[in-house]
């Protein structure tokens, strides 16, 4: 899977781990993003095909929203959800393995927003 990964979800391990499971993974620092607001990230990714991969629930939510609103399209939106509980929480690893089983799964990407935790399983 293509994916950008979004600033504030961008850890060195992560972006490892999602490379050596055959991601092709791209990085707001590699393509001069860094700190660029949320829809910026999201006209990138969308341009160049790649699915955004957000721990920013909330406002990517409403930017794949804005788009289904006026019918257009996009590769894709995965969130992750944080609420500081170990219980619910992923780890960096169990955000590979969601992803992994939601490929698998032949869920259509394009023009969906999923929310990673409930692929965890």
């Amino acid at each position: 899977m293509k994916l950008y990964v979004d600033d504030d979800t961008a850890d060195r391990l992560l972006i490892t781990l999602l490379r050596k499971a055959s991601h092709s993974v791209v990085v707001p620092v590699d393509v001069g993003l860094r700190g660029a607001a949320d829809a910026r990230h999201f006209i990138h990714a969308t341009q160049h095909g790649f699915v955004l991969l957000s721990r920013n629930h909330d406002d990517f939510l409403d930017l794949h929203e804005v788009v289904q609103a006026a019918h257009g399209t996009h590769p894709g939106v995965l969130l992750i959800r944080s609420d500081n509980d170990p219980t619910r929480d992923m780890t960096l690893r169990g955000i590979v393995v969601a992803i992994g089983k939601l490929e698998s799964s032949d869920v259509p990407l394009q023009n969906q927003c999923y929310v990673l935790n409930h692929w965890r399983y």
